[in-house]
């Protein structure tokens, strides 16, 4: 099995910003997302503080707007984007959020 890489993007509500029942509600669509996919959750993440971005010529600037990551395991590519089926971050359907997927490759040492 591969190891992909679930990069969240879009501009994700903080948890102490949400009322109590906000913050259950989105628990509770995590926990229905990791029990659906199971073992394949190789690592559940974290989400992202603030960051910024370094840049070749040694200045500084802003980042882009990622909120987190997860690690999956599976086949291949489509195997791995048919386990963002159900997961909470895609659940505002208004496009102002993706799920970036990337295979993690072996260091060639």
């Amino acid at each position: 099995m591969a190891k992909f890489i679930m990069i969240y993007k879009g501009q994700a509500t903080d948890m102490p910003q949400m009322s109590s029942e906000q913050q259950q509600e989105v628990m509770e669509g995590w926990k229905a997302w990791m029990g659906n996919v199971g073992s394949a959750l190789a690592d559940v993440g974290s989400p992202f503080g603030g960051g910024i971005s370094v840049i070749d010529d040694g200045s500084t600037g802003d980042v882009s707007p990622l909120t987190g990551y997860s690690i999956v395991e599976a086949g291949n590519l489509d195997e791995a984007k048919g386990l963002c089926e159900g997961h909470p971050f895609l659940s505002e359907g208004k496009g102002n959020f993706s799920i970036e997927l990337y295979e993690l490759m072996a260091v060639p040492f």
